[in-house]
């Protein structure tokens, strides 16, 4: 079986995880400008001053997308650069730099794929209470109304909101991410619940204007399974599953909340503010959202915690998405099993749990479009004999590209597979010691890039049709 002509093959990246150029051409200071600054919250200090210079290499970059056959780019737009402040005047220059992209990658036959906001919030709205501020969701809707404008004549597929789930418990209950707030799930549930407001205003501004393409939001997509096949792990399964999967599709898919999690946080005193008005821009919203973007790296496997709950520290490593924390409830933990695989960082290998979860999709939303917005492996990549030589990441897009096509085969609706990442990249909280691309980076030699061993492989992928996995 080869993927269908009209399935994307392509890669990503993000504004502030590639881009550098941080002061420059009038772009505003970002929460993460800010936040990545701050002692001990990034790896050895790492931030997203120069990241790996996208903003002054674009063009080298994309003609090495262009030579590796990449059909789509999914790249983030950083905010900071169209509005410095996140609302008021609108800066041109940054208008410009990403026309130059998205024209670039037209040149070459790309499709570009934008991501409006993958967390790179305006410092301006940040200090003015970010997701908890309606004034940020009214700057978003005006920033994304500026990019529809200004680039939906040519890019025809947008993403709103990048990882909803991890921006915002990483930045209201483990203080891992801006604004670096802990312990609050009054606070988590309240932005989780602004941010599908403002997505759901883009989603019904959007469709108003008539530009001919389709808007969706990539989720994080970590299915639960029990430890094995008991009731309390069964149970365990559900609940993670509620909070971390119905409580992100529903909204987006049904246009509404999920009742068991709801009931809950009413009982706890955490059910965020909503208006009447709200939840019918949500429900309005659901039936004209056009797909759902899937970033999968693992599943979780949970237990259900019995007697008291030992507190486990919050830390930068501790957020890193390795299993062993418990829920903000106390409900089940995610546990690290003896029988599966893992990568450096402790996160499962799981295809399989890939196929699984695909299912357990269709059976909950039916047949709706899903694109698989990122899936890669982070590794520390050898060198040998000058070569990279990332024989695992191939293995590991084989294993999960060889899932998809089982998922389709059997009825699930994906339409395209963008590998994360495109190019080694600044990890939020790993800096460049966790790589993920095609295209190395040489931070010791002006940021010279070098074509991996997967770039090759990859190529020949999308050459084939992936009739050869």
């Amino acid at each position: 079986m080869k993927f269908s002509h009209d399935f994307l093959f392509g890669a990503a990246s993000a504004s502030y995880q590639v881009e550098g150029a941080w002061d420059e051409d009038g772009k505003g200071m970002t929460n993460w400008d800010e936040f990545s600054k701050i002692p001990g919250k990034t790896f050895e200090g790492t931030n997203g001053d120069v990241a790996v210079d996208h903003y002054h290499r674009y063009k080298e970059d994309v003609a090495l997308m262009a030579e590796m056959g990449l059909e789509s780019y999914r790249f983030s737009i950083s905010w900071a650069r169209i509005f410095p402040n996140g609302d008021g005047e609108i800066n041109p220059k940054g208008i410009e730099f990403y026309n130059n992209l998205i024209d670039e990658c037209l040149k070459y036959g790309i499709v570009p794929f934008i991501t409006l906001y993958h967390w790179d919030l305006p410092l301006t709205l940040e200090k003015a209470g970010g997701w908890l501020n309606p004034r940020t969701l009214d700057a978003f809707v005006n920033y994304a109304k500026t990019c529809f404008e200004a680039f939906g004549d040519r890019v025809k597929h947008f993403i709103t909101f990048n990882e909803t789930i991890v921006f915002c418990a990483l930045g209201y209950m483990a203080g891992a991410h801006p604004p670096g707030i802990t312990n609050d799930p009054k606070k988590y549930f309240q932005a989780v619940h602004n941010v599908f407001y403002a997505h759901a205003q883009a989603v019904v501004l959007y469709k108003s204007m008539n530009l001919f393409g389709e808007i969706g939001i990539s989720n994080v997509f970590a299915p639960a399974f029990g430890v094995d096949n008991s009731e309390d792990s069964h149970k365990a399964a559900y609940h993670a599953n509620a909070y971390a999967t119905h409580l992100y599709f529903d909204p987006i898919l049904k246009g509404e909340y999920p009742a068991y999690v709801m009931d809950a946080l009413q009982k706890s005193g955490f059910h965020p503010e909503q208006t009447a008005d709200e939840l019918a821009i949500i429900k309005q919203a659901a039936s004209l959202n056009d797909f759902m973007g899937l970033n999968y790296y693992q599943p979780s496997r949970v237990e259900l915690i019995k007697g008291e709950l030992a507190q486990r520290e919050i830390t930068r490593e501790n957020s890193t998405g390795a299993p062993g924390n418990p829920s903000f409830d106390g409900v089940f933990r995610t546990v690290k099993m003896d029988d599966k695989r893992y990568t450096k960082w402790d996160w499962e290998i799981s295809p399989q749990g890939f196929i699984d979860g695909l299912k357990m999709l269709r059976e909950r939303y039916g047949h709706v479009k899903l694109y698989i917005t990122e899936n890669g492996l982070g590794d520390e990549d050898p060198i040998v004999e000058s070569e990279i030589c990332d024989v695992p990441r191939i293995k590991y897009i084989e294993e999960h590209l060889q899932a998809v096509k089982q998922a389709i085969a059997e009825g699930v609706n994906v339409k395209g597979y963008f590998a994360w990442s495109v190019i080694d990249l600044l990890s939020w909280l790993n800096g460049y010691k966790k790589q993920y691309g095609f295209i190395y980076v040489d931070h010791k030699n002006n940021y010279e890039r070098k074509k991996k061993m997967s770039f090759h492989w990859y190529r020949s992928v999308i050459e084939s049709r992936g009739e050869h996995l």
